[in-house]
C-alpha cells in the first residue's frame, strides 16, 4: 500500500553513507513498459523469486499484491511524469505473503534514448524503524547527489542518471556506449574498472570504493568519489552487467585529509621553547601543503618573552615594531620575501595588516588586486614582488592566544590556480590558533626564564673581589638548565683586618626553589659575617637560622614541602698572620694546592648539615704559605650517576694540580673534566689563591695600660703614617688611636695592643684580653664623657668589634683618598 510521497533533503555525505546501505537492498532493472530486465541476488533474497521468475516479466503482475493490482498502474505512470518516487509499499513474497518495504525508483537513460528504471527495495527489518527516518533514505535515489550507471558486461555504459553528470560534468551522450578509461582516462580509471571486473565474476557487491579523478569541468584540484558496484543478472542467471552509484565525496575527504594536518600540526609546529623557531616551523609546515608562499611575523616584544598588548595596530600614529620569525615557500631562496629571516618589518599604516592587528580578525582575499587604487598603492616594494611571482590570492591571520595578539601569519598562493576561499580561512585559523598556543607558551618561557635569571644575578655575587688577601675566580653550573637556577651560592667577603671570607653553599633540591632559599641563607651568612664570628660559631647560628625557616615554610598554607637542609663550608684567611680557620656543615673538604702543584684535602671535621637538627661544630686553623690554592666546591663537582665521591674527588685533584696556571684557566680546566651530558646536581667552583701582606705593610706596638701612653701611641701612629706617605690621615688617625687605646685602659683588661695596617684602606686596630663590648652612646648636653666611639664612627670609613682567643679587637676603617 502506497504512503506519504514526501521526501526529505539530505546531505552529501548523508548521501554516501545511504548509498553504501544500499547495496544490501534489492535491486531490479525496469524497462519503459514496465518489463523486469535485471535482477540481482539481494533481491531474490528479500521477495523469494529468483531472476528466472521474474526477468522478462512485469513488474507489477510479479510484485504487486492482488489487492494493490489498481494502484500500481497509477503509481507507474506517476514515476514517469515526476522522474522516479520514493516511499513505503506493500510486496508480494514468492510464498503468498505481504511485506512492507522501503521502494526507490529513479530513471536511468540509455544510448538509445528510451528510458529504464532503477528500484531498489529495502525490508523494514533491515531498514530504519522509522517511517520518517526512512523516507529521508528513500529520497537519495530521486533528490540526492547520487549517481547512477548501469555498464555491460564489457564495461560500456548503457545506461546513466542526470546526477552522475551533474557530478563530474561529462554528458550523457559522451558517456553511454564507452568505458570509464575512455572517457576518463588515467590510473585510478583502470582500477576503478579493475574492481567492477571484479564484482562482474563474483557477483559480490564493492561498497565505498573511494578513488580520485581530475575532471574536466575543473583541472584546478582533484575530485573525490566513494563509488559502489553490484551485478546485474538475466532470468538465466546470466550477468547483464554491473550498476554503480556514485557520490561526489571531495569535501567530506578534503575535510579529512585537513584533520590529518592539523593533527600531524600538533607534533610538527612547538617542538622546542624557541619562540622564533616556532614560527618558522607554522611556515615551513604550511607549505606546501596548504599555501605556495608563507611568512610569519611577531611583535618584537614576543622574542623578549615581554608582554603584548591586547591590541597591535597603529597606537598614537605609531605602528609597533614586528620582526620576521618565519618564512618558507615553493622556490628555493624564497625570493618572494622582502625581508630576511629576524630582520624588522616594515607594517604599513593603510594596509590590511593593520586593519587585522585592530580588530584581531583576518583577512581574505581570493583574488589580490593590485591594480592602481588599492593599498598596495602605499607599499610599492610589496606591489612589485606580488607581480614579479604571480602571487594571486591572500590570506592574513592574527597569531593571538590568551586574549594577547602575538603577530600575524601570511598565506599566499602562487603556482596553486585555486584561489583561497572562506574554507580555507577557516582552516588557516584553527592551523595558526595551534601554532599561537605553542608560541604562547614559548613567549611565557622565555619570560620566565628572563626572570630566573635575573632572580640567579641578584642572588649571586656579580663581582668577586678578593682584596689584598686572596685572587679568586669561580663557575657556577645549574642542573637545571632549563631555568639556569639551582640552591649552590659561593660568596667572598670582606672583613676587617685585610682578612676575607670564602663560603660555598648547597641547598637540598634545584631550581627555582631552591634558589629562593639558598638567597635568604646567603643574606644571614653576610649578617653573620659582617658580626666577625668564627667559623664555628658562624655555622651554629646559621643552623639556628635555618631551622627557623623550616619552621615558618611548614606553617606557611601553600606550602606543601618545607625547606629541609642545607650544608656549607665557611673558611676565614689572614694575609697578615697567612693563617686560615675553616668549618663545615656536611659540606665536602676543600682541596688545597701548594705553590709547587701538590694537592691535598685537609682532615675537615664534616658536621652535621645545616638545619636537619642540633649540631655542634668545630674549627681548624691551617698554616698556608703565599701562593696556595683554595679550592671550593659543591658535591656536583665530584658525583655522577655512575661513579663514587673517591672517583670524583681524584679527578677534581687531579685537575687542579697545576700550578702557576691563571685562575679562570684552571676553572675552565676542572669544569672541562666534568661528564658532557646534563649533570644531575648544581655544581660549584670557588678557586682562592692567598696572598700575604708584607712585615713594612703591618706596624703593631704592645702598650702598657697606663691614660699616659694615650699621646705616645697617637705619636706612634703619627710617624707609622709618614713613613708610609700617608701625613693626610694623620689627624683623624691621632683622634681613632687616642678614643681606641683610652677605651682599652679605662674599659678593657691589659695588655693592650695597638696595630695599623695599610692595604686597600688603612686599619687602626687596638686589642686587649676584655671581652665587653663597647657600645656606641649618644651623650647629652651635659655628658663629660661618652662621645668617644661616636667621633670614632664620624672619622672612619667602617669599624666594628670582633673576639679572639684572648678578648676582642676593636677596628676602625679609612679609605685611602689622596695617598700616594
Amino acid at each position: 500500500m502506497l504512503t506519504d510521497d514526501d521526501v526529505e533533503p539530505i546531505t552529501a555525505q548523508g548521501a554516501g553513507q545511504s548509498a553504501g546501505q544500499m547495496i544490501g537492498a534489492a535491486i531490479a532493472v525496469v524497462d519503459g513498459e514496465g518489463m523486469v530486465v535485471g535482477w540481482t541476488q539481494a533481491a531474490e533474497r528479500l521477495i523469494g523469486y529468483s531472476a528466472e521468475d521474474v526477468v522478462g516479466h512485469s513488474a507489477v503482475e510479479v510484485l504487486a499484491a492482488t489487492e494493490d493490482s489498481s494502484k500500481a498502474s497509477a503509481f507507474a505512470e506517476r514515476c514517469r511524469i515526476e522522474g522516479g518516487w520514493s516511499g513505503l509499499v506493500g510486496l508480494r513474497h514468492r510464498d503468498g505473503g505481504r511485506g512492507d518495504v522501503n521502494l526507490r525508483v529513479a530513471p536511468l537513460s540509455g544510448q538509445d534514448g528510451r528510458t529504464h528504471w532503477l528500484v531498489s527495495a529495502t525490508g523494514m527489518t533491515t531498514g530504519s524503524s522509522s517511517p520518517v527516518n526512512g523516507l529521508g533514505l528513500e529520497s537519495l535515489l530521486s533528490s540526492a547527489p547520487i549517481g547512477i550507471a548501469v555498464r555491460d558486461p564489457e564495461l560500456r555504459c548503457t545506461w546513466v542518471n542526470d546526477a552522475l553528470a551533474i557530478q563530474d560534468g561529462i554528458p550523457r551522450e559522451k558517456r553511454l556506449g564507452r568505458r570509464l578509461g575512455e572517457v576518463l582516462p588515467g590510473c585510478e580509471a583502470e582500477a576503478v574498472e579493475a574492481v567492477m571486473r571484479g564484482v562482474l565474476e563474483t557477483g559480490t557487491p564493492t561498497v565505498d570504493h573511494e578513488y580520485r579523478l581530475s575532471l574536466p569541468t575543473d583541472r584546478r584540484r582533484e575530485h573525490a568519489f566513494s563509488t559502489s558496484f553490484f551485478r546485474l543478472d538475466d532470468a538465466e542467471g546470466r550477468t547483464l552487467g554491473v550498476c554503480a552509484m556514485v557520490v561526489d565525496v571531495t569535501d567530506r575527504q578534503r575535510a579529512r585529509e585537513r584533520l590529518a594536518i592539523l593533527s600531524e600540526a600538533g607534533t610538527r609546529i612547538g617542538s622546542t621553547l624557541d619562540v622564533m623557531r616556532t614560527g618558522q616551523e607554522l611556515a615551513d609546515f604550511a607549505v606546501p601543503r596548504f599555501a605556495d608562499f608563507v611568512t610569519v611575523d611577531l611583535a618584537e616584544s614576543v622574542p623578549l618573552g615581554e608582554e603584548s598588548l591586547a591590541r597591535l595596530g597603529a597606537m598614537g600614529g605609531r605602528i609597533p615594531a614586528f620582526r620576521r620569525a618565519g618564512m618558507a615557500s615553493i622556490h628555493e631562496g624564497i625570493p618572494e620575501s622582502i625581508w630576511p629571516l629576524g630582520e624588522p618589518v616594515l607594517v604599513p599604516a593603510s594596509s590590511p595588516f593593520t586593519d587585522v592587528l585592530t580588530s584581531g580578525r583576518p583577512h581574505l582575499e581570493p583574488v589580490l588586486d593590485t591594480s592602481p587604487g588599492t593599498w598596495l598603492d602605499q607599499d610599492p616594494g610589496r606591489a612589485d614582488r606580488i607581480r614579479q611571482h604571480g602571487m594571486h590570492s591572500l590570506m592574513i591571520v592574527p597569531i593571538h592566544a590568551r586574549g594577547v595578539v602575538l603577530g600575524v601569519a601570511v598565506f599566499v598562493r602562487t603556482a596553486d590556480p585555486a584561489p583561497f576561499d572562506t574554507d580555507d580561512l577557516l582552516f588557516a585559523e584553527e592551523l595558526v590558533n595551534r601554532a599561537a598556543l605553542s608560541l604562547d607558551n614559548a613567549r611565557q618561557y622565555v619570560r620566565e626564564r628572563a626572570a630566573s635569571f635575573a632572580l640567579q644575578r641578584n642572588l649571586l655575587p656579580r663581582r668577586l673581589t678578593g682584596g689584598a688577601a686572596v685572587e679568586v675566580a669561580s663557575r657556577y653550573l645549574p642542573a637545571d638548565t632549563e631555568d639556569g637556577v639551582g640552591g649552590d651560592w659561593f660568596d667572598v667577603i670582606p672583613l676587617s683586618g685585610a682578612r676575607v671570607a670564602l663560603v660555598v653553599g648547597d641547598v637540598v633540591g634545584h631550581g627555582i626553589n631552591a634558589a629562593t632559599t639558598m638567597g635568604r641563607i646567603r643574606t644571614a651568612v653576610h649578617t653573620l659575617a659582617n658580626m666577625d664570628l668564627p667559623p664555628d660559631e658562624l655555622l651554629a647560628h646559621l643552623d639556628d637560622t635555618i631551622s627557623y625557616l623550616a619552621e615558618e615554610d611548614l606553617d606557611a598554607p601553600d606550602r606543601t614541602v618545607a625547606f629541609v637542609g642545607a650544608t656549607c663550608l665557611y673558611a676565614v684567611y689572614d694575609p697578615v698572620t697567612r693563617r686560615c680557620t675553616m668549618a663545615r656543615a656536611g659540606h665536602p673538604p676543600p682541596a688545597i694546592i701548594s705553590p709547587q702543584g701538590e694537592v691535598t684535602f685537609p682532615d675537615l671535621p664534616s658536621g652535621l648539615p645545616l638545619g636537619v637538627g642540633t649540631a655542634s661544630f668545630e674549627a681548624v686553623e691551617l698554616e698556608l704559605p703565599e701562593g696556595c690554592v683554595l679550592a671550593f666546591y659543591t658535591d656536583g663537582m665530584i658525583e655522577t650517576r655512575d661513579a663514587d665521591i673517591d672517583a670524583g674527588m681524584h679527578r677534581l685533584g687531579t685537575a687542579l694540580a697545576q700550578p702557576g696556571r691563571h685562575l679562570e684557566e684552571l676553572c675552565s680546566t676542572v669544569v672541562a673534566t666534568l661528564p658532557t651530558r646534563a649533570p644531575s646536581d648544581d655544581a660549584t667552583l670557588l678557586l682562592a689563591r692567598t696572598r700575604a701582606l708584607s712585615p713594612t705593610q703591618v706596624a703593631s706596638w704592645e702598650l702598657p695600660c697606663d691614660p699616659a701612653v694615650v699621646s705616645h701611641a697617637r705619636t706612634l701612629a703619627a710617624n707609622q703614617l709618614t713613613e708610609w706617605g700617608l701625613e693626610h690621615l694623620a689627624p683623624n688617625t691621632e683622634l681613632i688611636v687616642s678614643e681606641l687605646v683610652t677605651n682599652a685602659i679605662r674599659h678593657g683588661v691589659g695588655p693592650i695592643t695597638l696595630r695599623l695596617i695599610r692595604h686597600h684602606v688603612l686599619v687602626c686596630e687596638v686589642s686587649d684580653a676584655s671581652d665587653t663590648v663597647p657600645r656606641l652612646r649618644h651623650a647629652r648636653a651635659t655628658d663629660e664623657g661618652g662621645r668617644g666611639l661616636f667621633l670614632v664612627a664620624q672619622l672612619s670609613h667602617r669599624r666594628g668589634t670582633r673576639y679572639t682567643a684572648s678578648g676582642k679587637i676593636v677596628w676602625a676603617e679609612q679609605e685611602l683618598t689622596g695617598a700616594i
